[in-house]
């Protein structure tokens, strides 16, 4: 995969975009991220659109992107913050403002049409910082 491709998908995902999956992700595609596992383009869909961005602004930066015919790997910084107080969020009770840092590096397998098969994410750190500048380290949130 070429890296305009893939920044491509990066922008329409920041966007919150979810047609981008139907574009970049195989049908039968494969993400194991942490304890969490799900299979298939609805899976993604269905992760992002009722559990990430109802609570959620996510924007993803990376800042370091190599791939070749068959594996792309980016290192990945994500900030996740949170749109309005939520006793529920995927990340447990949030307030409006509080943010989540994900660092890490993600391996994504591509198949012969050019799209993801499987998504492996690593975590370097994952931290909480409240409302008042406190930060904490959550290790994997999965």
């Amino acid at each position: 995969m070429h890296e305009a491709r893939f920044r491509e998908y990066i922008r329409r995902f920041n966007a919150e975009d979810d047609t981008a999956f139907d574009d970049y992700l195989a049908p039968d595609m494969h993400m194991k991220n942490g304890t969490l596992e799900f299979t298939g383009v609805d899976g993604m869909k269905h992760h992002y659109r009722e559990l990430i961005w109802p609570d959620f602004v996510e924007r993803l930066t990376v800042p370091r992107f190599v791939s070749d015919d068959r594996c792309a790997a980016i290192q990945m910084n994500t900030l996740f913050t949170a749109k309005h107080d939520s006793a529920d969020s995927l990340f447990g009770p949030v307030h409006k403002g509080e943010t989540f840092e994900f660092n890490g590096v993600i391996m994504y397998e591509i198949d012969a049409s050019d799209r993801f098969s499987d998504i492996l994410v690593a975590y370097n750190s994952f931290v909480y910082t409240d409302r008042d500048g406190n930060t904490r380290d959550l290790g994997i949130p999965h």
